[in-house]
């Protein structure tokens, strides 16, 4: 299997020149924490990279934001899912790469200093990136590219300190929202979940994607649906499908309306479109389930007379 450590179409690549690391550590921002390379691979399929602990000086973090990947580090193998990040620690053998087929696009940081023990504890295993919309940045992608167009320029002690407090600005996120994470995790996943449902049902006439639903409980779209689907068993889009073809057979069997007049109650603007999906979904069209439907309540109501008559 091919196998390439770097040289992906659009990567971009900061490596910071040695003299320049061994002065910023003298300062006294950099004791406590400082980077020596910074990359961003899009696409990276056949990605592949190993270290023996000899070779892995520092502490390095990454970040998935597209496809997907793996880690093999401590006698595990773990899936890697877009949207995910992990570090690694330093002095400890280990391998990472993108998943065939799907292959990931990744922002990864070398990092060091006395601090960064205390600010990787605990991610060494591949979890969701926290999400924060009361965060200046509310996408985590934003602080890499801060780092990025401040060190592409120049690389002095000024441009140094002010990209490693933006990656210490990035690792005291994840550091406080991992916090408690695991005490309060389920109940406020469920509370999610509640406050999702019932989003859907109160706009169930309106053109609801996967974002908005995400954006209202204030969620990446990924980390929603997987929290979505863990709860729910079947993800957010199907979910929605299904209130809405349970809401068009109320709206049949309690209504005199036509398809017309249902379909955009539900979302659909298109009777037509309704109709198909109405009919995938039941095996009958709606005007079939009406009939359908209609023809049992007859039945059932001159069965009811005909005992009451034959009792009489």
């Amino acid at each position: 299997m091919l196998k390439i450590k770097e040289g992906f179409k659009g990567e971009r690549l900061i490596s910071l020149p040695l003299f320049t690391v061994e002065k910023f550590k003298k300062d006294e921002l950099g004791k406590e924490l400082y980077l020596t390379n910074i990359g961003y691979f899009p696409n990276a399929e056949y990605h592949y990279c190993r270290r023996e602990a000899a070779n892995s000086a520092d502490y390095i973090l990454i970040y998935c934001v597209k496809g997907e990947g793996w880690l093999e580090y401590n006698g595990k193998k773990l899936k890697v899912a877009e949207d995910q990040f992990f570090i690694i620690p330093q002095g400890m053998s280990h391998a990472y790469g993108s998943s065939k087929g799907k292959p990931w696009s990744i922002y990864w940081i070398h990092f060091n200093g006395k601090k960064a023990g205390y600010f990787s504890k605990g991610f060494d295993i591949p979890q969701d990136m926290p999400y924060n919309s009361q965060s200046r940045f509310k996408n985590k992608i934003d602080l890499f590219e801060e780092i990025f167009s401040t060190l592409q320029s120049e690389s002095s002690t000024e441009q140094m300190s002010y990209a490693t407090s933006v990656f210490f600005h990035f690792l005291g996120i994840i550091k406080c929202s991992n916090s408690g994470k695991k005490e309060s995790e389920a109940i406020k996943e469920s509370s999610i979940i509640d406050t999702s449902l019932k989003f859907m049902r109160e706009n169930l006439h309106k053109h609801l994607s996967l974002r908005n639903m995400a954006e209202h409980v204030n969620l990446s779209v990924s980390y929603f649906s997987r929290i979505f689907i863990a709860q729910i068993g079947t993800s957010p889009s199907k979910y929605l499908a299904q209130l809405r073809m349970e809401k068009a057979c109320h709206y049949l069997e309690e209504t005199e309306m036509k398809v017309n007049q249902i379909s955009p109650l539900v979302g659909f603007d298109d009777p037509l479109y309704f109709s198909r999906l109405f009919t995938n979904y039941l095996k009958l069209s709606p005007t079939q389930y009406r009939e359908n439907r209609n023809r049992t309540l007859f039945f059932r109501t001159t069965t009811q007379t005909a005992h009451h008559t034959m009792a009489i």
